[in-house]
């Protein structure tokens, strides 16, 4: 097995497409659609860990709290970036783990969807699956996890892309046309 902080690229490096973010930044949208165009199999880590654990992430929260999660999201992570020919949708804290940063830089392209935090709100103010929301003020909790893991996923992107109001078509066009310019080696900056 290779050493997930080792510089060296493997050649599966641009086959994979990993989309990190906020909760609510649309990466499971922009994923699905994403693999749909390029002819590559969706993954979306938060569900794999559903799907393994036969529970909902509200439930591992409340039982193993986050940090049982993150061991859990780290496991997933490890299997899904030794795939090839994917795209995969991170969980929002996924970042948080240097062993997964160092992993998704290593066996991918990583797209960071970015959106301002009063998107975000917008967006998830109704979903009550979201454990770290289930606060008194979500919006002030999203600035904070916004503050907190904005530097991480702009240290692992290869590209940077703000969400804003565009549809999710709109945007998956946009990160196409990004990804052929980055493999092109046209563009090897965030954008």
């Amino acid at each position: 097995m290779s050493d997930p902080t080792s510089n060296q690229q493997p050649e599966s490096r641009q086959q994979n497409i990993f989309l990190v973010g906020l909760m609510g930044a649309g990466k499971t949208s922009v994923g699905r659609m994403l693999a749909k165009r390029v002819n590559k199999e969706f993954f979306d880590a938060d569900a794999e860990i559903e799907r393994s654990t036969g529970v909902r992430i509200p439930v591992i929260f409340d039982i193993e709290g986050e940090s049982g999660f993150r061991a859990r999201e780290e496991k997933v992570i490890e299997r899904l970036t030794a795939m090839q020919g994917i795209v995969l949708a991170t969980g929002g804290g996924a970042v948080l783990s240097p062993v997964n940063r160092a992993r998704l830089r290593t066996h991918g392209h990583v797209i960071y969807l970015r959106a301002a935090p009063e998107d975000l709100w917008r967006r998830t103010r109704r979903d009550r699956s979201r454990p770290l929301l289930q606060t008194a003020n979500p919006l002030a909790k999203l600035k904070e996890l916004h503050a907190q893991r904005d530097p991480l996923y702009s240290e692992v992107a290869d590209l940077v892309v703000d969400t804003g109001s565009q549809s999710v078509g709109t945007l998956t066009t946009h990160i196409q046309s990004l990804l052929a310019r980055l493999e092109q080696g046209v563009d090897k900056s965030p954008v």
